[in-house]
């Protein structure tokens, strides 16, 4: 008997020590994110330092698999609902990815606490109660929010204030100054588009935010038809369906405005067909503008400091005129397991470093020190000399697992930064229905139908590609009822009322 128990306590020493001997090959985690693949090979050297410290650590490395971003919503999209089992993170939001949908639609693999506890244990920790509740659904976990890093992610134009000068203009605080902006670039900078805009981005048409700048209406977060929002809420009322696409005055006074801004060569004439890059077009001075929330501007002011100097870059938010500007939310970021993945243990053992081990989190977001960054005697960081952000960013996006208590800071941080946000605390609102979850299941066709049309007519109304705006706007509003608009809205409504009461 006790030859038995000796030997079986030699076998099960010997199989542990087998798995985690030098020569066994570790499994591999693969990490799905959003944008285009580096040109440069940072990446490469990053991960491979970030796998020694992961094969010792847990048994696993990481690869990374990119969805860039030429047609990402339906490479997105495709990636979840195929039940490809080739990645195993996966960058979700509720906000603009659809997270919900691809929930209820199997694409995520249902979390249990168990499970986190056992195997993302500092992230099962340090998330609160609350914020797991707010991604529970049917009694299962179906994604790790962002909770623990703070930023705006409202949108807005930047805009150059050395350009606006020439004509006279020295702020842009309402929508219209935006075309004054626009005239001002046209007239005394004639090699540039005042706004260089690709069919890459054409979802950052400007209707929503001039609808935003006018009413106070936010839309509402998971009922997006195809990559368009057509619902909102009043700020007023938020159990309140409402749609100024279908019904206001506003859609129309937008469709005039950006036929209008066509019509001046605000952006190229084939914009629905042009796929520059509006970001390296802006940073190299061939542009007047570029489009993205605070949190990028950030960064952009230091870029533009370096690459144009004076241009002093300015922000315009969308709802900056009355204060219409939503808190972010928890989950705007967040990180889920692909439902196809075979290694679901495996994967949050792997998030769990890259968000809690301060060594893999500087590594896998800025790199080798020395290389990619340097720290500075009062512990600011720094980019060597001879850094190029075109070409040696990492651009891993790792946008799911952001740490406060790890982003450093850096000694060309524009000194505005805090200005602004403290600003933007001052009145931002809480968005109201962040535990709504509305189930399409009974107008997914319609809805369907609905993006298709959106699909269709919005990218000509937002450039001004129509041949007569107010007839287009009448178009799109009788193809919106003939595919089933007011019965979405009544299935909405129904289920934002039934909300409500839980609420009580």
């Amino acid at each position: 008997m006790i030859f038995k128990i000796i030997l079986l306590i030699s076998v099960l020493a010997f199989s542990a020590c087998a798995e985690r001997r030098p020569g066994s090959r570790p499994v591999t985690v693969t990490l799905l994110i959003l944008g285009d693949r580096p040109t440069g090979n940072r990446v490469d050297a990053v991960l491979e330092e970030i796998n020694k410290i992961t094969s010792e650590r847990i048994g696993a490395v990481l690869r990374l698999r990119h969805i860039e971003w030429a047609n990402w919503q339906n490479q997105y999209q495709l990636a979840l609902a195929s039940r490809d089992s080739s990645f195993d993170l996966v960058t979700t939001s509720t906000t603009w990815l659809f997270a919900w949908e691809i929930a209820r639609r199997g694409g995520f693999y249902p979390l249990t606490p168990e499970l986190l506890e056992k195997n993302a244990p500092k992230t099962w920790a340090a998330v609160s109660p609350a914020h797991w509740d707010i991604c529970t659904w049917e009694d299962s976990i179906w994604f790790i929010p962002e909770s623990q890093f703070t930023q705006y992610i409202n949108h807005g134009m930047y805009w150059r204030k050395d350009w606006a000068k020439e004509g006279g203009l020295e702020e842009i605080t309402v929508f219209e100054d935006l075309e004054t902006y626009f005239d001002i670039v046209k007239e005394h900078i004639p090699d540039v588009f005042p706004w260089d805009i690709s069919g890459n981005h054409l979802p950052l048409g400007m209707i929503g935010a001039y609808m935003q700048s006018k009413r106070m209406v936010q839309p509402i977060l998971g009922v997006a038809t195809g990559n368009y929002t057509l619902f909102e809420y009043d700020v007023n009322d938020p159990y309140t369906v409402v749609s100024l696409a279908m019904d206001s005055n506003e859609m129309f006074e937008a469709a005039r405005m950006f036929d209008r801004w066509a019509k001046k060569g605000f952006w190229r004439e084939d914009v629905l067909n042009y796929q520059g890059e509006p970001y390296y077009l802006f940073i190299s001075g061939l542009s007047g503008a570029y489009q993205h929330h605070t949190n990028s501007f950030f960064g952009v002011r230091v870029t533009m400091d370096l690459e144009q100097p004076g241009s002093d870059i300015q922000m315009y938010y969308f709802g900056q005129e009355n204060n219409n500007v939503n808190k972010n939310l928890i989950t705007h970021a967040a990180m889920a397991v692909n439902g196809a993945s075979g290694n679901v243990e495996k994967a949050l053992q792997m998030y769990d470093l890259l968000r809690n081990d301060r060594e893999l989190y500087l590594l896998f977001n800025y790199g080798i020190e020395g290389i990619d960054y340097i720290v500075n005697a009062d512990g600011a960081f720094r980019r060597p000399d001879d850094f190029n952000d075109m070409t040696d960013l990492l651009g891993i996006n790792f946008w799911g697992g952001r740490m406060d208590e790890f982003e450093p800071v850096w000694d060309n941080w524009w000194p505005g930064r805090q200005d602004m946000i403290d600003n933007l605390n001052s009145f931002t609102m809480e968005y109201p229905l962040e535990k709504f979850i509305f189930d399409s299941s009974r107008v997914s066709a319609e809805m369907s139908a609905l993006g298709n049309v959106a699909m269709i007519h919005l990218p000509s109304l937002y450039f001004g590609k129509t041949a007569d705006p107010d007839t287009a706007v009448e178009e799109f509003r009788a193809a919106l009822r003939q595919a089933g608009f007011d019965r979405v809205k009544e299935e909405i409504q129904l289920q934002l009322d039934l909300f409500k009461t839980q609420l009580k």
